[in-house]
């Protein structure tokens, strides 16, 4: 069974304003859903691009020259479901890692090659 609902090609910007006036430009069109300082949204055809700012608990890891804001994030239905499921293959996940955030709890993990992939359980 499937554990996620959407999946999203997302960018974490610490210069919020400045990425998203980019790709307005770039892609013409304005951001739906739009969360100024926080959440933009951009529907593309075949997926979503969406653009967010990072907590500042977490800024230095989007703004280091080692590490890209570009992550796969997958819209799952239950955190723990998916926590359960991938401690199978990977390591496990420690509860202090979830990120409470006003949109929802999420964590972030990290492929073998080092991509960051966000797991999003919405409110």
């Amino acid at each position: 069974m499937v554990f996620y609902k959407k999946a999203f090609l997302t960018i974490g910007a610490v210069h919020f304003a400045e990425v998203v006036a980019f790709y307005q430009s770039l892609l013409e069109q304005e951001p739906l859903p739009y969360s100024p300082g926080r959440y933009a949204q951009f529907q593309l055809p075949g997926m979503v691009l969406a653009i967010f700012s990072p907590h500042p608990d977490h800024a230095w890891e989007f703004s280091a020259p080692e590490r890209s804001g570009l992550s796969l994030c997958l819209e799952i239905a239950d955190l723990a479901t998916a926590i359960a499921k991938i401690a199978q293959f990977y390591a496990p996940i420690k509860e202090q890692t979830i990120i409470y955030a006003s949109h929802g709890r999420e964590i972030y993990l990290y492929d073998p090659a080092g991509n960051r992939i966000i797991l999003h359980e919405s409110c």
